[in-house]
């Protein structure tokens, strides 16, 4: 299936969004601005609209995602749920703890239906089949995705922006992924792009 240009015209009628979630050393103090600036240029280029919170503790994690869910009445319409925290393989680091994605499974049971979890490269994501199929099957997450490369001085945002758009146009997420690889080979490579569903 051929999927739309990439014209920021065909996006202005989408009325799919993205939650970004941001781990910080203290929610107090600020966030990054790079991050901030991506979501920006997003909203910009593709018409994709976006929430940006920070957490520092994992409490931070669960009450900005409960409140996504339960008091933002356009919750249905944020597809991607959007990551960018330090850790490794199948665990994210919030304030100097680790917790596994089984945890986090366990804390959004039933809570995340048809969203696509993604990770930016701020993290590797190495999950073996049936940690992922564990997350999907406890969240009722709809996919999983990032890379199993980690570059402090390379970025995934390109790589993300590009995900996030094809998102808004195609519901195959095989589809999705071929695209994704079409348009962008050399960085999914490089990063080693990741999607387990």
């Amino acid at each position: 299936m051929k999927l739309q240009s990439l014209d920021p015209q065909n996006y202005l009628d989408h009325d799919k969004f993205v939650f970004c979630l941001e781990a910080v050393t203290d929610v107090e103090i600020g966030s990054s601005r790079d991050v901030v600036e991506n979501l920006e240029q997003i909203a910009i280029d593709y018409g994709i609209n976006s929430i940006y919170k920070t957490c520092d503790t994992i409490e931070g994690l669960e009450e900005s995602l409960n409140a996504l869910r339960y008091d933002d009445h356009n919750f249905k319409d944020y597809e991607i749920i959007y990551l960018v925290m330090e850790g490794e393989e199948n665990n994210i680091c919030l304030n100097d703890y680790y917790y596994s994605l089984d945890e986090i499974a366990e804390l959004f049971e039933g809570k995340l239906t048809g969203k696509i979890l993604h990770f930016a490269n701020t993290k590797a994501l190495e999950l073996s089949e049936e940690e992922a199929q564990y997350f999907i099957d406890v969240t009722g997450a709809r996919a999983i995705s990032g890379y199993g490369t980690v570059f402090n001085r390379l970025t995934s945002m390109n790589l993300d922006k590009t995900f996030f758009s094809l998102c808004q146009d195609e519901d195959n997420i095989i589809a999705i992924v071929e695209e994704l690889h079409q348009k962008q080979y050399a960085l999914c490579k490089l990063l080693d792009f990741r999607l387990y569903y």
